[in-house]
């Protein structure tokens, strides 16, 4: 066997190995994480139960069925009628097999079906964001096909089964590979990305796409702005004012946040121990966590990264989740959860709070009716 040879298998077990931990969708929905990837470890669609504690050196998944094809790089979101769907739209299929544009999971029967869409109006794209909003409209922004990136914007209806195409006036250049996140005001922001020509978008300026008004507007950032990078996640903090974007490739550091009141970038201040960085993975808000899941790390760290960010002024990664009371609002932004912070801790001692509250109230009122008796009595005699 020639050197030359062995330097190509080398370099396609090393391509073949980043297909099979990078290409995944991650979708909370009401207490479950459920990943989806057509080549990872022959786990194809798994869930993480979020409604209890876990150790990310330790996790627990649980394996489902489906019905998707082996593919790569889709878009997913929760949405429907009830909010307890996972729509996933696009990715490339392996091998020739032939895959619906859109399949839908019902999580309340576990079973998969092909939504009926109009046709000829959306496009299938991969390496592209999916982001939903309260109304139960996914926006799909650019993307890539056959090797050309888009600008486009598909938009569709999770409950209506519609779509239709949003404005492309003033929208970003042509585009894979971006983090996305829902603001609280309605708006999308859009960070990096990889253009057509090859250049890692540049993060001194952001594009924000308005979905009530349906129009594109640009701002400029300030700060210690990130380097330009593709293969990014992001999230909005937990207060509404800011974006985190984590990893990404052609970065000099991995953890950013962005101040989305005057749009200035800061390089947060965190304790534990930092992973490496990461590309192709995905991000999701759960109750204080910033949860980061698979891509590729050349490390092979965990598959699950945490990210306590309850904290602005100090950011902590661990490994332990505590457990949380986690709302099941309808209409979370961005398919994250709007879960507390009450740790197992403080959970017991608002419980223990409460049972002493409650025998202190029933010893007072034993004694008001007590005193009142012979109040009573006293008057009368």
């Amino acid at each position: 066997m020639s050197k030359n040879f062995s330097i190509y298998i080398v370099l396609w077990l090393l391509i073949q190995l980043l297909i099979e931990i990078n290409c995944q969708t991650a979708t909370l929905i009401d207490d479950k994480l459920y990943i989806v990837d057509g080549r990872n470890f022959n786990k194809k669609f798994i869930y993480l139960d979020v409604s209890i504690p876990f150790n990310t050196q330790n996790i627990l998944w649980h394996e489902l069925t489906t019905i998707v094809p082996e593919h790569v790089a889709a878009a997913s979101v929760k949405g429907g009628a009830n909010n307890k769907t996972l729509f996933l739209y696009g990715g490339t299929a392996y091998n020739g097999a032939v895959m619906a544009l859109v399949y839908a999971f019902n999580t309340q029967n576990n079973s998969w079906s092909i939504p009926k869409l109009p046709e000829g109006i959306i496009m299938r794209r991969d390496n592209l964001k999916g982001i939903v909003d309260d109304k139960g409209l996914m926006y799909l922004f650019g993307g890539r096909l056959d090797g050309v990136r888009y600008n486009d914007m598909f938009i569709l209806d999770t409950i209506n089964l519609d779509v239709k195409i949003g404005s492309s006036i003033n929208a970003p250049s042509p585009r894979s590979l971006y983090g996305a996140a829902l603001l609280s005001n309605h708006f999308i922001i859009y960070l990096g990305g990889l253009g057509n020509d090859g250049v890692k978008a540049s993060l001194k300026k952001v594009n924000l796409y308005d979905t009530i008004n349906n129009s594109w507007s640009t701002q400029i950032t300030s700060g210690t702005i990130p380097s330009d990078r593709y293969a990014l996640s992001a999230v909005l903090g937990l207060d509404g004012q800011r974006i985190i974007i984590f990893g990404g490739i052609g970065l000099q550091d991995s953890l950013y946040v962005l101040d989305i009141i005057n749009y200035e970038w800061q390089l947060p201040k965190t304790t534990g121990k930092s992973p490496s960085s990461r590309r192709w993975h995905q991000a999701n808000v759960i109750g204080k966590y910033m949860v980061i899941s698979f891509g590729y790390d050349p490390n092979i760290e965990n598959d699950i990264l945490l990210l306590d960010i309850s904290n602005n002024e100090e950011f902590v990664w661990t490994n332990e989740f505590e457990l949380m009371f986690i709302t099941t609002d309808p209409s979370p932004p961005n398919g994250t959860s709007t879960a507390g912070t009450l740790s197992i801790s403080s959970m017991i001692g608002i419980s223990i709070g409460s049972l002493v509250g409650g025998i202190l109230l029933l010893f007072g009122g034993f004694f008001l009716y007590k005193w009142n008796k012979n109040k009573q009595l006293l008057l009368r005699a």
